[in-house]
């Protein structure tokens, strides 16, 4: 099926830089893909969140205060 998207034209650029890497005639395949692998990466995401979300309250307040620190100071010590 075919549809228009608008894409930056440095976008546009490095897709088409992919593509000929790839052996592809256009950029429509490269698309395909990535769209393909958003939504089974986000589908992931969900479940996750949602098993996450059903454990709720499965940590007593000692085990959630001890975790909270800890992703605290893993934050603050997080180098970008």
């Amino acid at each position: 099926m075919r549809t228009t998207i608008e894409l930056s034209d440095d976008l546009i650029s490095i897709l088409r830089s992919f593509a000929v890497k790839k052996g592809y005639r256009g950029y429509s395949k490269l698309i395909e893909e990535a769209v393909d692998f958003y939504l089974k990466e986000n589908e992931k995401r969900e479940l996750n969140r949602g098993n996450i979300l059903k454990m709720k309250g499965s940590w007593n307040k000692k085990e959630a205060e001890k975790t909270k620190k800890r992703l605290e100071e893993i934050r603050r010590n997080w180098k970008i």
